[in-house]
């Protein structure tokens, strides 16, 4: 019992797992790697809350606005150029005509700017509809099952099976979300449909 009691108190005495601290050198602490996510989280909201504090210096306010200016006034402009166009084209042609006069090296780093001040809001938006055409995509297979077992109802429907009350039968199959069809065969429509025809 005594040398028990000593190799007990050595593997889990004074507040220590021998056991538990051999394992962690191999395997992460799930316990522990949830504590540290939390603190992580809590500081990156801490900082954003920082960052987007409610009492804005004027400063702020002003840069925030002209960071949205560039797209509304290029978007606004272009229509503003359809509509000056319309109204008075003399003073339209006179205005392009300087813009005729502007050097192709002018064009590419206009070109350039705005490229790259609207680059990434494009990449981000591209990126979002392939997402979104691949989960289209995904889909597919269940469209062409669930075309198929309702042109196989609709062959059923025209093949001139009627109830007694003269309504067609009810269909044999189910359209499930995920395409596939329940209830086919149905063992005992048949069973009736045989009895019926005999």
């Amino acid at each position: 019992m005594g040398l028990m009691g000593k190799l007990m108190t050595t593997v889990f005495g004074g507040g220590r797992n021998a056991i538990r601290e051999t394992v962690e050198v191999f395997r992460e602490n799930a316990e522990a790697s949830g504590v540290r996510d939390l603190d992580r989280l809590s500081a990156s909201l801490a900082q954003h809350a920082a960052e987007f504090r409610e009492t804005r210096r004027g400063f702020d306010a002003v840069m925030d606005g002209i960071n949205r200016l560039p797209r509304p006034l290029l978007a606004f402009g272009t229509i503003g150029l359809f509509a000056a166009a319309m109204s008075d084209p003399i003073w339209f042609a006179e205005r392009m005509q300087g813009l005729a006069l502007v050097p192709d090296a002018l064009w590419w780093l206009m070109g350039a700017v705005v490229s790259f001040y609207f680059g990434a809001r494009h990449q981000l938006k591209g990126q979002e509809f392939q997402r979104e055409i691949a989960r289209t995509l995904t889909r597919v297979p269940m469209v062409l099952d669930n075309t198929r077992a309702l042109r196989a109802l609709e062959a059923e429907a025209d093949s001139g099976e009627v109830t007694e009350n003269g309504a067609a039968s009810a269909p044999s199959l189910t359209l499930t979300g995920d395409g596939q069809r329940t209830g086919e065969p149905n063992a005992a429509l048949a069973d009736w449909r045989v009895h019926r025809a005999g």
